[in-house]
């Protein structure tokens, strides 16, 4: 028998390290960021086609943007859970705002639902809501 003793080396836990995700959530995480950049890119986009004059909605489309920005970067760099549930808000609030001003009109804004930057918009919040809960989702079921 020897000093050292004859059992092996503890074997680390499957789950790795507590920082790592599996691939598929940081997949989830990359789709999220790019939806919720993409509709940042049209709201500034939207700010500097005029919508810079309207006193309410247009500083919002601005604020809309930068934080849209910055939390893409946050959903890609920040292994969290909350930038995955802003994620999820921004993507549903944005929606919501653009059909409120589809329908009964958001702070005298009347939209339609037609058109190039509504649609690509509407599309990349509603992909921006589903991806960062699947991330979410994948990420607390390990």
């Amino acid at each position: 028998m020897s000093i050292m003793g004859d059992s092996p080396a503890p074997v680390p836990p499957a789950g790795g390290d507590a920082r790592s995700r599996p691939p598929v959530a940081r997949g989830w995480r990359w789709v999220a960021a790019l939806g919720v950049l993409v509709s940042a890119v049209v709201h500034v986009l939207l700010y500097v086609d005029g919508y810079d004059t309207i006193a309410v909605v247009g500083p919002l489309f601005l604020l809309n943007a930068v934080a849209g920005v910055v939390l893409a970067v946050l959903l890609v760099v920040w292994r969290h859970w909350l930038p995955l549930v802003g994620g999820i808000g921004f993507g549903a609030l944005t929606l919501l705002a653009f059909v409120l001003s589809t329908t009964v009109g958001f702070y005298g804004v009347s939209e339609s639902f037609a058109g190039t930057n509504e649609l690509i918009a509407a599309g990349s919040e509603i992909v921006a809501v589903v991806a960062s809960a699947a991330a979410l989702l994948r990420e607390n079921l390990r």
